[in-house]
This record gives structure tokens, C-alpha cells and sequence, in this order.
């Protein structure tokens, strides 16, 4: 299983007169350690006392070239990756002050250089994957060092890791070149401090392991991971898949990890896509895959056992059907925009925005096997209108309770599997109108605070009234985002905060009034509305908000168009009267729009 292992130095693991180069291979999770960990690595260097340990690497060979020797690192190349950025920047400020070295520094210089630019192959050392730009941002990196690569500069390469970690190692070396406390002394130049990095970073030991298949390295990845990012259960599973494609050989390592990676396209970057799409392919297909003892329900605890009890039955099989289920996953959560929309796609993108994803389990099985049980699309739109109904229902009145949900859609697959489209229509309609609150719990839920129960419930309440009122013509995106944020914000028309303006508290009553208004009103259904400029509207007087204006002379208060904001366009004051009449009007239709499927 092990061929060797055997602790070295980094100047011998990089060593400038070998020919050796390291490859990360393709499946590798691209570049992902951050400055807590940049920070970390040069404080533990700067404090070391003698050689700092520096944890493992995993490494196969399977070069057949004994002049051009390469190891794949199987695990080890954040922390591979990151040393080769410290010495870079230990190689450029020492480059810059080139002039003011002695002989041996620059010899030292020199060898470094060699170090991370193989001379006989003048190639990097250390050959990243090409994902996330990964590649490209590290030769030009290496340019930048001044280290000789003919790199050009990628798009945007400021922004993404490796230029911020070699920013960061280059500022911190620059950092201890600052002029002595204690009076008397030398102060520390900055190439002082890039030597004493570089030496310390090329003291440091790692234990470096071969192994002679891929499928053994694999084996003690999952185990040896020392001050890296922690593995996510998605990763040891992706593991467990390479390993046993490689040990049985039923298909090559590269072809197994595109077929992994495809399934990852499909779901977008998001981990915790990828783990759900896990979760829910076994609930929604458990009765047609091999049997997994003690796991009737996938959680993130039994998901690795399951993952591996599949693979261990029929891998070939097991990837076709995940990367095929992926492809309907990722159209279901959203995970890529579709070239040509349907109405389909309008309905599962409702269905994310009320936030219904235990859902997908249902929706998973059902368009898998559509063809077969009669379904047409309308009838998917149809049973995802009534998933939106019975999720706004459900967020708004908490029933049933969030660990309730996956039982409840795997009963449907399960009492639908025997069924056809009308039976599967029947068990759907009734099983979400037993589970769901009645028109009396819901209304007087809507009545309460909403705002201050649930603000995400409130928004997609709000959003989808004043959807109601739009046109083609009149149509403005509520749901809009800007840098993480919503365009449209919630606003309290009567405003929330301490400090109410002068015309707030006389429109009131007075303080008294105005204090018990706020108290009781500000956070019902009826006092919300939203807008663009809630920032610049703030605790203004109602007037002023109902009138507002830009620049040009545009409504963009009360007047600014929105249906939602229709019926206060023409208000001549604001208070809890008007506030409970608009919650009454506001939560009627909202009974209108979210109904219980028919019996």
C-alpha cells in the first residue's frame, strides 16, 4: 500500500538541482485556503524554534519517465501550493534589494529561483490544475515574483486567492523590516526578513508518502488532512469514487472525475447543493437502489456509508444515474440560468425563492420518472404552484415542523410509486392539504407581526401580491440583487426606529400615541411595502415618502408605481386605522393567492 514515507525538509522536497515536478491532478479541489490560513503557516514559521513540522503529503508515481520525474499529489497541495507562494515572495523582495546582497545571498537567490523553476525543464515546480483560473493565476504569479515565466495576465487575477496570498506573504515579510524598539540596535532590512522566511520555510518538514495506486493514496486521504480545510462529506464521497474506479479499474481516474465534475456542473458551486442533490437522490430513489442497512433516511451522518455501500454494488451504474439526476436536480434548485426558459422554470424558481427545498425530493422523483407515470409539464407546473402554496403556508405558520418534511415527501414517493398520473395527482393534493394550516390558522398568523416572526416569509408574501398587479410592461424585478444584496428592500411605512419626526408624532396624537402606534402596528403586513431608496426615505413624514422625487423629477416614494404601493399613492395620513385595514386587504388576498390544493 505504502511505498515510503519519509520526512524531509522543503529545500530537499524542492529541490533545485532535481528535475522532479509536482502535478495536482484535475479532480483536486482548486486553490482554497485563505488568509487564516496564510496567517497561521507564517506565524507558526516565524515562532518556530528548530524545523516546524508542517504536517503530510500524499503523492503516487506514476511517471514512466525516469529523466522527467512527476508525482501526483493526492493530498497536500493547499499546503504544497501555499509554501511555493511564501517562497515567491520571499524570492521577490529579494530580488528587489538584489543590489544590496552579499555573494552568498545571492546564490541563495538564485537557488530558490531554482526551486520553484525546475532550470532543465523550465518549467514550475509545481503544476497546478487548470480549474478556477488556478494555472494561469500561478505562472503569472511566478512572473510577477520576477521569476522567468512567459505568462500573461488573467482576467481579474487580483481578486482571487493566489494573488491575495501572494500579496499578503509579500506584505507580511515587508512587515518585519521595521525599525527596532530598543535603541542601539540595527534595524532589520527587508531582505534580512526574506531570508529568514525563506530559511524557515525551506526547514520546515513535511512527511512525504508514496503510494503505488491511486486508489491507496485515496484510502489515506480521507484520514490525513493536517491543518487543511476539513474534508465536507461530499468530498470523502467523491473519494470513496475514485478510489474504487481506480482499484477495480472500471474506468481511468480522469474519466471517473468527469463524470464526477459533470454532476458538480449541474449543481453549481454551492456545497450544500451538492450535499442536498446527495441526501435527496437516496430518498427519492431508495426502493430502486441497493439496499443500505440502518438507513432508511439519508442524513449528513450515514450519507458517506450510503455513498459507499452504492459504489460498492454497481459504480458504473450509480454515476450514470447521479449524473443523470444531477442535471434534473440542478434545474429544479436553480443552479444555472436555462437558455430558454419555461414555464416550468418560472414555477421551480418561485419554488426557491419561498424557500421549499425539502421539496425537491418529490420533484426529483417525480420528472425522473414523468415519461413513465403520464406526467406532462403543465401537470409539474401545476404540482409546483401547489408546493409554492403549501410552503408560504407552511414558513408563515411554522406547521408542519421543519424535521417533519422529508418523511412527508418520501411517503408521497412512496405512496405514489405503485400509482398513475391521476393517482399520483390524488395522493399529492390530499397529502399537502392534510399537512398544511387551515384558512383560519394562516389568517391569523398573516395578522401578527410577520416582520418580526419571519422576514423572509413576509418578503415573498409582499413580492407575490404585488406580482399579481404587474403587467409585461410594468414588470420590476423585487427579487433583484446587487453585491449579495436585495434592491428592493422591506420598508416600515410607518417607520420602526427611535427619533419619529416631528410630523410622524402629530399625524399620531402625539408621543404617547405615536410610541403605542409603533409598538402595535409598525410590523404588521400592512405597514410594509417596499422600495428602492429605503435608506434615503428612512423616518421622513408620510407625506414626504408618499411624494418623493429624484433628481429628474421621478416618483420614487409612495407614487413610484409598484402595485403594491397603489393604495397608498393617494393617502393623505398614515396611522393604525389605515395600517389594520391594509392588513385586512393584504392577508384576504393573500387566502386568494396561496390556496390549499382542491379535494
Amino acid at each position: 500500500m505504502i511505498q515510503s514515507a519519509t520526512q524531509y525538509p522543503v529545500r530537499t522536497l524542492l529541490d533545485a538541482t532535481s528535475r522532479l515536478t509536482y502535478v495536482i491532478p484535475p479532480y483536486q479541489r482548486e486553490y482554497s485556503w485563505q488568509r487564516a490560513q496564510w496567517e497561521n503557516l507564517f506565524q507558526d514559521l516565524l515562532e518556530a524554534e528548530g524545523q516546524h513540522f508542517l504536517g503530510t503529503i500524499i503523492s503516487l508515481n506514476n511517471s514512466s519517465d525516469t529523466m522527467d520525474p512527476r508525482l501526483e499529489l493526492i493530498d497536500g497541495q493547499q499546503r504544497l501550493t501555499t509554501l511555493s507562494i511564501l517562497l515567491a515572495a520571499c524570492y521577490s523582495v529579494l530580488s528587489d534589494h538584489r543590489d544590496d546582497l552579499d555573494e552568498e545571498q545571492v546564490f541563495s537567490v538564485s537557488n530558490l529561483g531554482r526551486q520553484l523553476i525546475a532550470p532543465a525543464t523550465k518549467s514550475p515546480r509545481l503544476s497546478l490544475q487548470t480549474q478556477g483560473d488556478n494555472r494561469a493565476d500561478y505562472l503569472y504569479m511566478l512572473h510577477c515574483a520576477g521569476l522567468k515565466v512567459d505568462a500573461p495576465a488573467p482576467s481579474y487575477y487580483g481578486l482571487r486567492r493566489i494573488a491575495r496570498c501572494f500579496a499578503y506573504f509579500r506584505e507580511s515579510i515587508l512587515e518585519l523590516a521595521v525599525e527596532p524598539e530598543t535603541p542601539g540596535t540595527r534595524p532589520t532590512s527587508p531582505q534580512e526578513a526574506a531570508h529568514r522566511m525563506m530559511e524557515a520555510a525551506n526547514e520546515a518538514i513535511i512527511v512525504k508518502i508514496e503510494v503505488s495506486t491511486a486508489s491507496d493514496a485515496f484510502t489515506l486521504f480521507e484520514s490525513l488532512n493536517n491543518r487543511g480545510l476539513p474534508l465536507s462529506p461530499v468530498d470523502l464521497i467523491k473519494n470513496q469514487f475514485l478510489s474504487l474506479s481506480d482499484a477495480r479499474k472500471t474506468m481511468s481516474v480522469d474519466d471517473a472525475f468527469a463524470l464526477w465534475d459533470t454532476m458538480l456542473r449541474n449543481l453549481g458551486d454551492s456545497y450544500n447543493v451538492h450535499e442536498r442533490f446527495l441526501r435527496h437522490y437516496y430518498n427519492a430513489f431508495s426502493s430502486e437502489l441497493p439496499e443500505v442497512p440502518n438507513a432508511s433516511l439519508a442524513t449528513k451522518k450515514n450519507l458517506i456509508r450510503i455513498y459507499e455501500t452504492l459504489f460498492k454494488a454497481n459504480l458504473t451504474d450509480q454515476i450514470t444515474r447521479l449524473v443523470a439526476a444531477s442535471a434534473i436536480f440542478g434545474r429544479i434548485a436553480c443552479t444555472q440560468k436555462p437558455a430558454n426558459p419555461t414555464q416550468l422554470d418560472a414555477a421551480y424558481r418561485d419554488l426557491n425563492r419561498v424557500q421549499a427545498a425539502p421539496s425537491f425530493v418529490l420533484l426529483l422523483w417525480l420528472q425522473t420518472h414523468a415519461g413513465n407515470k403520464g406526467l406532462s409539464e403543465k401537470d409539474l407546473i401545476e404540482i409546483t404552484g401547489d408546493l409554492v402554496n403549501f410552503f408560504a403556508r407552511r414558513n408563515v405558520t411554522g406547521y408542519p415542523a421543519t424535521y417533519a418534511l422529508p418523511r412527508l415527501f418520501m411517503g408521497i414517493i412512496k405512496e405514489s410509486q405503485d400509482r398513475d398520473r391521476a393517482g399520483i395527482l390524488h395522493v399529492i393534493a390530499d397529502a399537502l392539504r392534510q399537512n398544511s394550516s387551515d384558512d383560519a390558522t394562516f389568517r391569523a398568523r398573516l395578522e401578527q407581526d410577520l416582520y418580526t416572526e419571519n422576514i423572509d416569509a413576509a418578503r415573498f408574501v409582499l413580492t407575490s401580491l404585488s406580482e399579481q398587479g404587474m403587467t409585461n410592461e410594468t414588470r420590476r424585478d423585487l427579487w433583484e440583487r446587487q453585491s449579495g444584496r436585495y434592491v428592493w428592500t422591506i420598508e416600515h411605512i410607518l417607520p420602526q426606529g427611535e427619533n419619529l419626526p416631528a410630523a410622524w408624532i402629530e399625524m399620531l396624537g402625539g408621543a404617547d400615541a405615536a410610541a403605542q402606534a409603533q409598538a402595535n402596528y409598525a410590523h404588521k403586513l400592512g405597514n410594509l411595502t417596499f422600495s428602492v431608496y429605503n435608506s434615503n426615505l428612512g423616518n421622513q413624514g408620510f407625506l414626504d415618502k408618499r411624494d418623493h422625487r429624484d433628481s429628474n423629477g421621478n416618483y420614487i416614494g409612495y407614487r413610484n408605481g409598484i402595485p403594491l404601493n397603489a393604495d397608498l399613492a393617494d393617502r393623505d395620513r398614515w396611522g393604525p386605522t389605515e395600517i389594520q385595514e391594509r392588513t385586512t386587504r393584504l392577508v384576504d388576498r393573500a387566502l386568494t393567492r396561496f390556496p390549499l390544493p382542491s379535494a
